[in-house]
């Protein structure tokens, strides 16, 4: 790859040693490094499981029925809380433990964890800035609604009461919520007008139809009686009491009403002194330090903004020229001429049903058929059920970003690709790079591969970071070229497009936040160069705002991707195993990019 990126990133630790005193143990030292291993395994999951039990939405997740009927404590104590005992965990780790004594897998587990402490240290640190409300994509008012429709599982009618319990519990955390904004507000810090906007907007949303009024029903009204009646018809419930059950759901649900009121009125009453224009993290007290600390926990790199701003900026103007050439392999002038044929030839026009049917057809048609081709460039596979579906009424929102979600642990519920299937069409083209990154081989294969681990600490199969995560999704992108899948060079020339996408939010991102750019500014750039359409432009820089320091994450995974591939194959020539180092990446979980390149260097030593 031109322009290959060198990390300048330490490793966490040195590479194993041999400690001192274990050669004269009679067993033999592999024997002893994997009884060591082991015990660090065991300590560790039982680590996990008293962190899953302060967590009951990851426990949900994972399938564990145990605080089913609660959320999640969102509030600065209960952070505190946490933090000191993942602080606690880390330092009893390391007063058991000898890591020399580990081998490589064991010491990689044994560094997350110890990072994990650090990180969470960062985050609670910068805490008021992180409030539940300020994120554009999973704020709190509409993630809490949203996991129950597509994470809470009701398998019994013990599913079915703890999904209620937590409906009447949704207000009590979105007065916390509330409580909390308002004290970075006390400070300074506040969520931009934009974001008080849409958190009233889709706050009614929420609160329409029935129960709440005669219209249809409401997302949640609609999501609970579907799922009692999946338990009548399987017998597991019966009438009478479903029918209970049913007026208990929806007294609830009404009872949601005031409080997404007073939180509507919270932000009603923000808006006149909410920031716009410049609202970056520069614009915020002690913005600049906030910043610096998003980009190291996004990228788990020390790539400053200037660095990572000069890295989009090459890489923009690289991409492009790569598309000229295929435009001229197509018979064009160049990528501007290209992008006109396809905007007269696929105009945007207003969703339909009948399109949204034909998109879902399609995305999933092809997922399946990509699904197909891994074998021949992965030793693990997918397991479980995957699908593409619409993202819920609630949060869906013209130009919104798609994303993904894992399967449950037993594969009930499947893997899933959420898109935003209102306002304008795009060419239909970029579905293929879209599917490719969220779905196969991307985020749902990662996803599924993750939670199946076997042998290693659970807590792995969890823990994700952006730059790994987002990186290999974007790798995968360039994988379904090199696997074949795409139909058409139509379909590649928009995998390059989506590539300066992700290049142009490196410029975007650290302009928005290091350099003082204003939301139209970044607008501005990321219609010109990054090439989306006005209304997805003014979404995803609000993502941006909202969110700093994200989006820089995965180009900047991909470039550490394609550059540890790059140097395997340079030091191993036809020694190299495609399927092996796809395996090393992705089936023993997400990692920091340091570990990784510690990881694939240890690799590349094991094969020569």
């Amino acid at each position: 790859m031109k322009n290959a990126l060198k990390l300048t990133v330490a490793t966490i630790m040195a590479a194993l040693i041999l400690p001192p005193g274990l050669a004269a143990v009679a067993a033999a030292p592999v024997a002893a490094t994997t009884s060591e291993d082991a015990r660090l395994t065991a300590f560790l999951d039982a680590e996990f499981a008293d962190w899953v039990k302060q967590n009951p939405q990851l426990a949900t997740r994972l399938g564990i029925k145990a605080g089913g009927d609660r959320w999640d404590d969102i509030s600065d104590a209960a952070a505190a809380e946490q933090l000191k005992w993942r602080q606690d965990s880390v330092a009893r780790m390391k007063a058991q433990f000898d890591r020399a004594k580990l081998g490589p897998e064991a010491q990689t587990n044994y560094d997350i964890w110890a990072l994990e402490g650090d990180r969470a240290a960062m985050a609670f640190a910068n805490r008021q800035y992180r409030r539940p409300l300020y994120s554009r994509l999973y704020p709190v008012h509409s993630r809490l609604p949203d996991f129950l429709i597509n994470t809470h599982n009701v398998a019994d009618a013990t599913d079915l009461k703890n999904y209620i319990a937590r409906l009447r519990a949704i207000p009590a955390v979105l007065d916390t919520a509330v409580e909390m904004t308002r004290s970075s507000d006390a400070v300074g810090i506040k969520a931009p007008k934009f974001q008080l906007e849409r958190i009233i907007a889709s706050s009614q949303t929420l609160t329409r139809g029935a129960p709440f009024d005669t219209g249809p029903a409401s997302a949640l009204w609609a999501d609970v009686q579907a799922k009692t009646e999946a338990l009548v018809k399987a017998g597991t419930l019966s009438r009478p009491d479903a029918d209970a059950l049913l007026a208990e759901a929806r007294t609830s649900i009404i009872g949601l009403k005031p409080a997404y009121d007073r939180l509507i009125a919270w932000a009603e009453a923000g808006l006149p002194t909410a920031p716009s224009g410049r609202v970056g993290a520069i614009s915020l007290p002690g913005g600049a330090a906030y910043y610096a600390d998003e980009l190291k926990l996004n990228t788990t790199t020390d790539l400053s903004a200037e660095q990572i701003h000069a890295i989009g900026r090459r890489e923009v103007a690289r991409i492009e020229a790569e598309q000229d050439a295929l435009a001229r392999a197509a018979g064009m002038a160049d990528r501007h001429a290209f992008y006109a044929d396809r905007a007269k030839r696929f105009p945007p026009r207003p969703y339909d049903d009948a399109m949204r049917a034909e998109y879902l057809a399609t995305a999933n048609a092809f997922v399946a058929k990509t699904r197909t081709l891994l074998p021949a460039y992965f030793g693990t596979v997918p397991a479980f059920g995957i699908e593409v579906v619409r993202e819920p009424a609630f949060s869906e929102i013209a130009g919104g970003a798609a994303h993904a979600s894992a399967p449950s642990p037993d594969g009930k519920r499947p893997a899933r690709t959420f898109v935003h299937l209102i306002g304008n069409t795009e060419d239909p083209a970029a579905l293929y790079t879209l599917m490719c990154h969220e779905s196969v081989p991307g985020h749902n294969t990662q996803g599924d591969i993750q939670v199946r681990q076997k042998g290693g600490p659970k807590f792995r199969s969890v823990t994700g970071y952006v730059a790994f995560g987002e990186g290999w999704g974007l790798y995968a992108e360039r994988l379904c070229k090199e696997m074949g899948a795409f139909p058409d060079l139509a379909a590649d020339f928009f995998r390059l497009d989506a590539e300066l996408f992700r290049a142009a939010r490196l410029v975007v991102d650290t302009g928005i936040h290091a350099q003082g750019w204003t939301e139209d500014e970044a607008v501005k750039y990321m219609i010109e160069s990054g090439r989306l359409s006005p209304e997805m432009a003014r979404s995803e820089v609000r993502r941006y705002i909202t969110q700093p320091g994200q989006a820089t994450g995965y180009k900047i995974g991909m470039l550490k991707i394609m550059e540890e591939r790059q140097k395997a194959e340079a030091a191993l020539g036809p020694k190299f195993d495609l399927k092996g180092f796809h395996d090393l990446l992705i089936a023993s979980g997400s990692q920091p990019l340091s570990i990784l390149e510690r990881r694939v260097d240890d690799w590349i030593a094991a094969r020569k």
